[in-house]
């Protein structure tokens, strides 16, 4: 198995922004009007002079329908791993909202994060957009969670998760009629390829999305064409026809389980706020 971080280098950003505008992955769109239609309720669970937390920031494209709403934010805390991309962010960020403290965070958000030491006081709330956390481990998840609920002052946590629902429309988002998700996925070997020096032929793998209903997760896979060997970092890789390589798993939840999820976190699920079809959920997460 890989880990799924290995697929976002410049091209396979770019294709992942290519997925999030397919007719059949619904899940960026339907957070959007999700977030669009609750902007005002969101916001107004940071208190006056609050700061607003968010997870693997980017480029904050979400997060302005909540700042747009938070003219009472004392600041917007934008946590990223990439620091040339999160300081392009804040300096537009910082001329758009010129009345909210811009204070970005470069850490990788899966261990403890160190917030602004001057906003360790500050009531806050987490935001967390996007589903990614889907993307995590169960027990990563958890602890991701964890993290959030031990800063000082935190009073809510604003969550993006997608919910499970029928296989054909699962598998259909990541697995759709243009191939873009292949291409995003199969992205991985063109990497190892690159920077590791390895071998693989690209046309001697497939792609395939499956629903993992005991997981309840999509699993993401290339598979071999057929029996081969591969150079990896000075070693070789044998792989039989038909065997694949695990890239990444989506997990979906219902409210039961994801309150098992955040609940040995110290959270508890006070609200789910979805699309009509109940295909996608904003939760509002509350302290134990």
């Amino acid at each position: 198995m890989l880990s799924p971080k290995w697929l976002y280098d410049q091209r396979g950003s770019a294709l992942f922004e290519q997925i999030t505008a397919l007719p059949e992955y619904y899940l960026t769109r339907t957070e959007a009007a999700i977030l669009k239609d609750n902007a005002a309720r969101l916001a107004g669970l940071v208190p006056e002079g609050g700061a607003l937390v968010e997870f693997g920031s980017g480029a904050s494209v979400k997060t302005r329908r909540l700042l747009d709403a938070g003219g009472h934010f004392a600041a917007y805390v934008p946590i990223d791993i990439s620091a040339v991309f999160l300081a392009e962010t804040a300096q537009d960020l910082r001329r758009r909202y010129t009345e909210i403290e811009i204070a970005p965070v470069v850490a990788d958000f899966t261990a403890a994060v160190a917030l602004p030491e001057h906003l360790e006081a500050t009531p806050k709330v987490g935001f967390f957009p996007g589903s990614t956390i889907g993307n995590l481990p169960p027990e990563t998840a958890t602890a991701l969670m964890a993290h959030a609920r031990a800063w000082p002052g935190v009073e809510g946590f604003i969550l993006g998760v997608d919910l499970v629902k029928d296989s054909e429309t699962l598998v259909a988002a990541y697995d759709d009629s243009q191939g873009v998700t292949a291409d995003f996925i199969a992205n991985i070997l063109h990497r190892l390829n690159r920077e590791l020096g390895a071998d693989f032929d690209l046309s001697h793998f497939a792609y395939r999305a499956r629903w993992n209903a005991a997981a309840a997760r999509i699993d993401m896979e290339l598979v071999s064409r057929r029996a081969q060997n591969v150079a990896l970092g000075g070693a070789t890789i044998g792989f039989d026809a038909g065997e694949a390589i695990h890239v990444s798993a989506s997990r979906k939840y219902t409210e039961a389980s994801l309150a098992r999820l955040v609940q040995p976190a110290g959270w508890r699920v006070e609200t789910l706020l979805t699309d009509a079809a109940r295909r996608f959920a904003v939760a509002v997460l509350a302290p134990v």
